[in-house]
């Protein structure tokens, strides 16, 4: 590495594609996503990759640097290149688009899979009134901050060998649901996050906790369904 240049290598192509080696100029405070941006403004002009927000609050930057999925924008060259060097990459376990964009359709089928809120009362009807410091409320509100950026669903391995598997951003979702007071089909996003792909497929590997943007720990509300789901088997049996 050239004294004041990044090494870069930038995914270009579809599945079929290849690495391109680029010579970016280091800056100081710079992200990953600026140095993607100035090789589309300075070299590619045809580089696909998503941006919105670039403060950390949409996810939709997420991309594999060096290895390891994160939010582009959010992550300074300085913590992450390894001797000036960085290799991005598109989101793992995703059909790729073109270059950096991955298809996250299926991320967000099997997301809503789990089901949709659907409350017990109705608009005309006064908001539940949910205790801050109730058990059901505190365990929705650890899981409640994600914002589908897709980052554990490309960091899990379980997902890389078992593609009906839901993936925890899914199940982290159904966590949500089924210790909502307010929602109507409580019991129903429990057995769904049960099924084929759900829950127990899970290793506990802990990838999408270690990734997690936010700080979620998905592993943590998959062990909840699962120790949910047990009792729920076991209070069926005595029934």
């Amino acid at each position: 590495m050239e004294a004041g240049l990044l090494d870069v290598r930038i995914w270009r192509g579809g599945d079929e594609g290849a690495f391109a080696s680029y010579r970016v100029p280091a800056r100081e405070n710079q992200t990953v996503l600026d140095v993607v941006t100035e090789v589309q403004r300075c070299f590619e002009p045809s580089l696909a990759y998503r941006f919105s927000c670039r403060v950390g609050v949409c996810g939709s930057c997420a991309m594999t640097v060096n290895g390891a999925p994160r939010w582009t924008c959010r992550t300074h060259v300085k913590r992450v290149a390894d001797d000036g060097a960085l290799t991005i990459e598109p989101l793992r376990h995703l059909p790729l688009v073109k270059d950096l964009v991955s298809d996250v359709e299926t991320f967000f089928d099997k997301w809503t899979q789990v089901g949709v809120f659907e409350g017990t009362a109705t608009r005309a009807e006064p908001p539940a009134a949910v205790a801050p410091t109730s058990r059901e409320r505190a365990a929705a509100d650890a899981a409640i901050q994600c914002i589908n950026c897709a980052v554990c669903y490309a960091a899990c391995d379980v997902v890389g060998w078992d593609h009906d598997y839901l993936g925890p951003a899914a199940l982290n979702r159904a966590w949500t649901l089924v210790n909502d007071v307010r929602v109507a089909d409580r019991h129903g996003a429990l057995e769904r996050a049960m099924g084929e792909g759900g829950c127990h497929s899970c290793h506990s590997h802990g990838a999408c906790m270690e990734h997690c943007p936010v700080g979620l720990s998905p592993t943590a509300s998959i062990a909840g369904l699962k120790r949910t789901a047990f009792w729920s088997l076991l209070k069926g049996r005595a029934a």
